[in-house]
């Protein structure tokens, strides 16, 4: 088993807690801009990329705050993790990714979730 290092990584959304909530936490939501399609059977989702399909169990929720997932393939603690996170001050909303990748792979991983919220912020109409 390989070493798996935990990386953060935020990004500024201009949009709701509530409407960026439906976005990563429904199946609709995240087939707009994480993968090609998702389904989901109570905690199970499925994504499909390119016609493969990778199974993730949601671990945890909160309502228009969180949400937590674990590849099934995964025999190791990772997960990822999409937290809302809103600025007591100003207001302004992130989204705030904990995720695991391969050590040597963590800057692919950074450059994919870049590209993957770039097109989330796209669909939300966000800077």
């Amino acid at each position: 088993m390989s070493d798996m290092i935990k990386f953060e990584i935020e990004f500024v959304i201009q949009a709701s807690p509530q409407l960026l909530y439906q976005y990563i936490s429904t199946p609709s939501g995240l087939s707009e801009w994480y993968a090609d399609n998702v389904n989901s059977r109570s905690e199970m989702f499925t994504f499909i990329w390119d016609g493969a399909e990778e199974n993730a169990k949601m671990l945890k929720k909160k309502s228009d705050e969180f949400v937590k997932f674990s590849w099934e393939e995964n025999d190791d603690d990772s997960y990822f993790e999409m937290r809302i996170i809103v600025d007591e001050i100003t207001k302004d909303v992130s989204l705030f990714i904990t995720d695991f990748a391969d050590d040597g792979e963590v800057d692919e991983a950074k450059m994919l979730w870049e590209n993957q919220v770039s097109d989330l912020k796209q669909v939300l109409g966000s800077k």
